[in-house]
């Protein structure tokens, strides 16, 4: 498995992540997980498949949390690059993690509204992918929830936690849809929300995510030698 995330400047931030790809090496013993970055840290992604020893298969596992262009055009990319290379489907979303972000948020009153934010991305498909999301976070709690993004999208997160107190909510609560703590999760706190919650990571279920769309992938291709 080729592991691959954003990247991050934070140093907690990469933490997290060197975490969530030990804590997949321990839940599969024998399987070599090899860390890659689309952006900002290395090893990059083209690296990282161009090394892997020809008649291995290499499935790239993106530990992100929706579609975009980093899956899309980098990963596919990447994968492209490489026979024997397959690409793995992002870790979200899928309904689990709504369950995820409930419990982050914890206990709120039922009169405050709850802003879902995500990273943000120019593909219409992410958009589509937050609102589902915010419809099964939605059906676990009273409040009202309002998906917004921190950057190639909108609305932003500051426009709908105004939008929510207009719409008066007695105070607004941010759901991280993020994995880790870095620049987005830092601008939440700059954002007007009464609470903030915190990222994903750390929580066994992104481990069982990324393991499972491993499998999935594999099977799709058919079975061969594993990295």
């Amino acid at each position: 498995m080729i592991a691959c995330a954003h990247g991050t400047n934070s140093a907690q931030g990469q933490a997290r992540i060197n975490e969530l790809r030990a804590e997949i090496a321990a839940l599969r013993p024998g399987l070599s997980v090899l860390e890659a970055y689309v952006d900002v840290q290395t090893p990059a992604l083209p690296d990282v498949v161009a090394a892997v020893a020809p008649g291995v298969r290499a499935v790239v596992v993106p530990l992100l949390l929706t579609v975009g262009f980093h899956v899309q055009v980098d990963i596919a990319q990447a994968v492209q690059s490489r026979s024997e290379t397959l690409a793995a489907k992002p870790l979200g979303p899928d309904p689990r993690l709504a369950g995820l972000l409930h419990k982050r948020l914890g206990d709120l009153p039922a009169d405050w509204g709850i802003v879902l934010a995500a990273a943000g991305s120019s593909r219409p498909e992410a958009a589509e992918q937050i609102e589902v999301l915010a419809a099964d976070l939605a059906v676990r709690r009273p409040q009202r929830i309002v998906a917004a993004y921190g950057a190639s999208a909108l609305p932003s997160v500051p426009e709908a936690v105004a939008q929510l107190r207009a719409g008066g909510a007695a105070g607004v609560a941010i759901a991280s849809y993020l994995l880790a703590p870095g620049y987005f999760h830092d601008q939440l706190s700059q954002a007007g929300a009464d609470l903030v919650s915190d990222p994903l990571l750390p929580s066994v279920l992104l481990a069982q995510l990324a393991l499972e769309h491993f499998d999935s992938a594999l099977a799709a291709q058919g079975r061969g030698t594993e990295d």
